[in-house]
């Protein structure tokens, strides 16, 4: 007995950062709007009224902020603690149409929905309600599209977010075969979830031109060519879904933190309180997913954009005697390894930490010959429960060890000249009514 084709939907916030900002903006509803990468260098996100002026993603800010005065471009600095509760709220709002395992929160903007399981719903009246319902309770304008899979609601999506007659909801489960081949046909190959660039082009050399062109595509011919995640991508779009539903995100093999600095810094001890700020947010990324890391790796680079100053960019790793998930003791690590790669002289603007060779707490195993006592263990382990248990209440940053410093205090924090508050987490700066 054939199964029921699947009902999936793809909720994807528009323009995400920009419609944050504007949420609590509403002044700027009809004004162009770009948001800034780190140290407002360049821009990182774009709006629609931005995009039909010819803004490139990635212009750099100072090329930029001749033509936004010029056009009335409002720019704003990233705004990380209000994207994420908004980002957050979003989530939860989408959580209200189904259960827990079937919905996938696939990036801060967009999440999958699985509604195979309520065959009574009509997906597009579906659809708008999630739209006015988001749009209501969070301020952000959504687009939803439906398919039969990952791939297909994902292109729904495309659909509905770039033609504007079907009103920001698109559920190709409801077109017949040849209504879906020519939404296909109208769409570039390139646009395809999951069809990188290179591979596309290599598509079209073979005349592969649009998405209905893939579609019709044989799988196995496509496999020996491009290999089994493009022939799962043809059959995702010929209705098959290949694609599962991940309620939580695999772990990480290794954990990053890292960011260029407001401005130059050159000693280790100049160095060591952005070190210790990045080893507390990459140690609290390794107990959220209830890891223990056995590796620390530094590096610190200088401004390969001022080629009259002197270069220098070095990389070390070490590997611990035990594995660890404590702030303090891979802060000690990370110390000693800067220390080892640092010389003097240099002007450096970045600097960043690596965890790796990750394990599983639960098969952590201390050393036999620097083993820690049971109790001192215990009382480190309900240390670092509540260090994360303030980070997550007050803010990322709030509380950590105090070497750190104290935010207040921290002068090589990455410049952000025109950050908007942070309405919905701090008292003191939430949006006034007069």
């Amino acid at each position: 007995m054939k199964p029921e084709p699947r009902r999936i939907a793809l909720v994807d916030a528009n323009s995400f950062y920009c419609s944050c900002e504007r949420v609590f903006r509403p002044d700027l509803e009809h004004t162009p709007l770009v948001v800034l990468s780190n140290n407002d260098g360049c821009v990182v996100a774009r709006d629609a009224l931005v995009k039909r002026l010819g803004v490139q993603m990635g212009v750099p800010w100072f090329q930029l902020k001749e033509q936004a005065e010029r056009q009335g471009i409002v720019c704003f600095s990233s705004n990380y603690t209000l994207y994420g509760d908004l980002s957050r709220r979003f989530m939860s709002v989408l959580g209200h149409y189904v259960p827990a395992e079937d919905q996938e929160v696939y990036s801060i903007d967009e999440s999958f929905l699985d509604f195979t399981h309520q065959p009574q719903l009509d997906l597009t009246t579906t659809g708008q309600a999630i739209k006015e319902r988001v749009r209501r309770w969070t301020g952000l304008p959504v687009c939803v599209g439906f398919g039969a899979s990952k791939t297909l609601a994902k292109l729904a999506n495309h659909v509905a977010k770039k033609q504007a007659p079907w009103g920001g909801v698109c559920d190709l489960t409801a077109l017949t075969e040849a209504e879906r081949r020519g939404v296909m046909k109208g769409i570039e190959v390139r646009e395809v979830w999951g069809v990188g660039r290179q591979i596309a082009k290599q598509l079209m050399l073979r005349g592969v031109n649009t998405v209905a062109d893939l579609a019709a595509c044989d799988p196995n011919r496509i496999r020996e060519r491009f290999g089994v995640v493009v022939e799962r991508t043809v059959n995702e779009l010929r209705g098959i879904s290949c694609i599962d539903f991940e309620m939580a995100p695999p772990a990480k093999q290794q954990i990053i933190a890292s960011r260029s600095f407001g401005g130059p810094l050159y000693t280790i001890a100049d160095l060591a309180e952005p070190l210790r700020l990045h080893m507390g947010r990459a140690a609290e990324k390794l107990r959220h997913q209830q890891s223990t890391a056995g590796v620390v790796g530094v590096w610190i680079q200088t401004n390969q954009f001022r080629p009259q100053d002197p270069q220098y960019w070095p990389t070390r790793t070490i590997k611990m005697t035990e594995h660890s998930d404590d702030t303090a003791m891979l802060t000690a690590w990370a110390m000693s390894v800067l220390r080892s790669i640092h010389r003097p002289g240099y002007r450096y603007i970045k600097l960043g930490v690596m965890l790796m060779d990750l394990r599983p707490r639960a098969l952590h195993q201390g050393s036999l010959f620097d083993a820690t006592p049971p109790e001192l263990d215990a009382r480190r382990e309900k240390l670092m429960g509540v260090l994360d248990k303030a980070n997550g209440k007050w803010g990322r940053g709030s509380m950590g060890i105090g070497s750190a410093g104290v935010k207040a205090d921290r002068a090589w924090t990455m410049q952000r000249g025109n950050l908007s508050p942070c309405y919905t987490t701090r008292w003191n700066e939430l949006r006034t009514v007069s």
